[in-house]
């Protein structure tokens, strides 16, 4: 920041932020500022024992606050927010609500099928699904060009899948997200850069998932935060098995193959 620039905010009010936000720079730990080449083994220790936990638990559901980060032509971000829940019984159930400005949809997967309902347009689709969690969410991604929210941390091997093609990845410190006391690591690959918050003692769960895509336009960001996670939750057939009424309306997925 140039001498005139400083001056200039001085004389607008705004010195003392600007002096605050350099004292909280120069007070950051040094692994934030520069990280080494290569995953620090305490890095590596605390994803897995995350994904091990998740992996474990045959039951839960999680509450999120998501947002997007969009560049304009300009160049300018513009950042949209919604709300996600998810619900997870192994080892072939799964329901996701996103909730927001611009989606309103809900998936349900029941183990045989998958099916799509946005209940603002009053529309649906349906397709046969392969017969386990981590099948069908290779089929939606690769056939249906639909990601999970936060799907990668769904599969029993999360940790391998994470870690693929990751260049380095270090521990930046503690942190507090929601309340919760955390961990806070960070890991580079090629084309992106992701941070997780973990929660500490007992339950190393995700609290905050930050990923940045280093190849497009000005680095926008993708940010969830857990607001709330359940391992103990109740479940009925209903909750994975989408009904529809009279006045919804069936479509058909469009095949990735066909649109190619």
């Amino acid at each position: 920041m140039g001498l005139t620039v400083v001056k200039h905010l001085a004389r607008t009010g705004m010195g003392n932020a600007v002096t605050v936000a350099l004292l909280f720079a120069t007070a950051l730990p040094w692994a934030a500022l520069a990280q080494p080449d290569g995953v620090e083994p305490a890095a590596r220790q605390l994803l897995k024992a995350s994904t091990d936990f998740l992996a474990r638990q045959q039951q839960f559901s999680l509450d999120t606050e998501i947002s997007v980060e969009v560049v304009s032509t300009s160049g300018q971000k513009i950042q949209y927010d919604h709300t996600a829940k998810v619900s997870v019984e192994r080892p072939n159930r799964w329901r996701a609500e996103r909730t927001g400005g611009l989606v309103d949809q809900v998936f349900y997967y029941d183990g045989k099928s998958l099916t799509l309902h946005n209940p603002h347009g009053k529309y649906y689709a349906t397709i046969a699904a392969p017969s386990t969690l981590e099948e069908m969410l290779d089929f939606a991604r690769e056939k249906l060009d639909v990601v999970a929210p936060a799907g990668d941390f769904l599969y029993q091997n999360a940790y391998d899948v994470l870690m693929q093609e990751v260049t380095s990845g270090s521990v930046v410190g503690k942190s507090v997200v929601v309340g919760v006391r955390c961990d806070h690591v960070a890991f580079r690959a090629p084309h992106v850069d992701w941070q997780l918050w973990i929660e500490e003692g007992p339950h190393p769960l995700v609290r905050k998932l930050v990923i940045t895509s280093l190849d497009m336009l000005n680095a926008p960001q993708f940010t969830v935060v857990v607001k709330k996670w359940n391992l103990k939750p109740r479940f009925s057939a209903a909750t994975f098995r989408f009904k529809p009424s009279k006045q919804t309306q069936k479509l058909e997925f469009v095949l990735k193959d066909s649109r190619e």
